[in-house]
């Protein structure tokens, strides 16, 4: 099987992805793209959150067009996502597209398909093939059934020959279903065969909460598998979440080392401070900081400096107060109307040590 470290290498603007080079972290847009100021303004408030590749609609010329005013004022790669026109993607690539996302099979006649790998092959710009349970041909769901792994494994293969067939190879693969085991066992079966680097993302995944769970399900067995150079979590949700969720799969994943990994206990009988309100409290007070720390937010002493002695910070609380600790060493005991300032406190000053040591 080929895992990322045998992949292919890509360039999507100045950005490495596969080949051995870090799981990649992307976004799409929801604005209308030829509104430039509102495409700008929101890919701008992505990559303050962390994302590495953007990517936007392109359903008419006014937004391939728009594509070159809006690479100027941003400074991550920007894809655009065709469906249907063959002419979008052409004029999206000549107005500075960073990689085209296409689907060969609704592009039109292979002379279109070829005329868009051309044109790619020309700027120097990579394909991505998209490939989703819910577009597979016809002729795949007589054979295998149903839109199974084999099904749409065999379907990217197609797709990557017709770009093979014009002599283009500059590709990234994206295979994607709604049903985590589908969208799991298609992508290990096509990483059997060929070394293209791998897109990865449940599609349609749903809110914030089950498109959580089930990104973190399917993008995680994947990731553990040795799997995946670029990741998308869909959510139906802002997409700055998208971005949040995908930092914490990776580092969960231990592919990333930036951000701050929470450990909370469940509460019992022993909690008496109000902990869930604290903990959201907390999380909410520095949901945008990079440093990579561990911050434990726990219910009582057993669990606290015990238990989460590993922490780099932490509370452990106590009838209507806590204690304050780091590294399993007890700083101070606060009453527990002061134990987020505290602990924001706490936080600032490790803060400013971590960043003095750099």
């Amino acid at each position: 099987m080929y895992t990322r470290k045998d992949t292919r290498q890509v360039k999507v603007g100045g950005l490495a992805l596969g080949g051995g080079a870090p799981v990649r972290i992307q976004s799409m847009t929801n604005t209308r793209t030829s509104d430039v100021e509102a495409t700008v303004r929101q890919i701008l408030e992505l990559e303050e959150a962390g994302c590495e590749i953007i990517r936007a609609t392109v359903p008419d010329m006014a937004a391939a067009e728009a594509f070159e005013k809006i690479r100027e004022r941003i400074h991550i790669p920007l894809v655009a996502d065709i469906h249907f026109d063959y002419r979008l993607a052409i004029a999206a690539v000549e107005h500075g597209a960073d990689k085209i996302r296409i689907n060969p099979g609704n592009i039109g006649s292979p002379d279109r398909v070829r005329a868009v790998a051309e044109a790619c092959k020309a700027h120097h710009v990579p394909i991505r093939v998209g490939v989703n349970s819910g577009s597979l041909e016809r002729e795949l769901l007589a054979k295998y059934g149903g839109p199974t792994a084999e099904a749409l494994a065999e379907s990217a293969a197609g797709k990557v020959r017709q770009l093979e067939e014009c002599g283009f190879y500059d590709m990234v693969v994206s295979i994607k279903a709604s049903t985590v085991n589908l969208c799991v066992d298609a992508n290990l079966a096509f990483a059997e065969k060929y070394d293209y680097p791998l897109h990865l993302g449940i599609t349609e995944a749903g809110g914030l909460s089950d498109g959580t769970v089930k990104s973190a399900m399917g993008l995680g067995a994947l990731l553990h598998a040795g799997l995946g150079d670029t990741i998308r979590v869909s959510l139906t949700a802002d997409p700055v979440e998208e971005i949040r969720t995908a930092k914490q799969i990776l580092r969960f994943a231990g592919l990333r080392n930036s951000g701050i990994e929470w450990v909370s206990c469940p509460t019992c009988g022993r909690t008496s401070i109000d902990l869930v309100k604290l903990a959201d409290e907390a999380r909410e007070a520095l949901k945008d900081e990079t440093l990579p720390v561990r911050i434990a937010v726990m219910g009582c002493i057993v669990n606290g400096p015990g238990e989460a002695r590993e922490a780099d910070l932490g509370i452990a609380g106590g009838n209507g107060e806590g204690l304050i600790f780091r590294k399993g060493e007890i700083l101070r005991k606060v009453q527990e109307s002061e134990l987020l300032p505290a602990l924001l406190e706490e936080f600032a000053r490790l803060k400013e040590e971590m960043t003095r040591s750099v």
